[in-house]
């Protein structure tokens, strides 16, 4: 067993009994090939909440400072983590996540690029664009619907694919990618609410 499954079930067994997660459309995940998973960020918690949801393995950009943290940051690449320079192009990890779809992999990315404070979705950040658009990867939306509160019930739903080929082929801007796919997830939150 890698680290990664046995990190994915011991947070599973710490995670599932504080909070009652439901976990609706599994099957709009496709079972290979690279899918780019896009959630809104509304806690810390997220990340391995998609993580120990997801029936694949899932790579997640970090913010860099979580590699220079004793234990955490050698423990992060093991898990499947990168790190991400925030507030600047971050050319190596733009490299990373696009060699990650190559390899028909599962990319997952939070396009607000933070955690709301509000809770309410805010604006994408035009990477997420930029991957859906350079790469064949399948784009799954995600609606993390909570509050993360104890023994409270949270909500992960994965949508259907965001149809991103007449994008692809339309040479349209990473803006207007994000902006479809932040749409999808938003659809989601009201529809799930």
């Amino acid at each position: 067993m890698n680290l990664y499954s046995f990190a994915k079930g011991l947070v599973a067994t710490i995670i599932k009994p504080l909070y009652r997660i439901e976990v609706i459309g599994l099957s709009n995940i496709p079972k290979e090939g690279a899918v780019l998973i896009c959630s809104n960020h509304i806690d810390n918690l997220d990340p391995p909440v998609v993580g120990i949801t997801s029936p694949r393995p899932i790579h997640f950009m970090a913010k860099a400072e979580l590699f220079n943290v004793p234990v955490l940051g050698s423990l992060l690449p093991n898990i499947n983590a990168f790190p991400v320079k925030r507030g600047m192009s971050d050319r190596e990890a733009l490299r990373k996540a696009l060699s990650i779809l190559k390899e028909g992999k599962v990319l997952g990315i939070f396009p607000e690029g933070t955690r709301s404070k509000d809770g309410k979705l805010g604006k994408g950040l035009s990477g997420v664009g930029f991957f859906a658009l350079r790469s064949d990867a399948v784009v799954v939306p995600c609606a993390i619907i909570g509050p993360y509160k104890m023994f409270g019930k949270i909500k992960v739903v994965y949508g259907e694919p965001v149809e991103m080929e007449s994008l692809r082929t339309g040479k349209a801007s990473a803006e207007e990618a994000t902006d479809k796919i932040m749409d999808s997830i938003r659809t989601l939150i009201e529809k799930y609410s």
